[in-house]
């Protein structure tokens, strides 16, 4: 069961309540805006924390020293 916190706007955060998807089917372009944002900030995540083997390569600095670079 899928549910929203729900923010009243023009009340504090105490009147904030938990709702049902099913309960929110007069708000469903709302909702669906949310899953929107919600899906590219998750998707953005995602890639940031993506490893790729290059992200491991040696790199060579002058003299006797030698660094690796790690992303993520």
């Amino acid at each position: 069961m899928v549910k929203y916190l729900v923010w009243w706007k023009e009340f504090i955060a105490e009147n904030d309540t938990w709702k049902k998807e099913k309960d929110l089917e007069n708000t469903k372009e709302v909702v669906a805006k949310f899953e929107r944002r919600l899906s590219t900030k998750v998707r953005q995540q995602e890639k940031a924390e993506t490893v790729r083997e290059e992200d491991f390569r040696s790199r060579e600095l002058h003299g006797r020293y030698t660094t690796k670079m790690l992303h993520g």
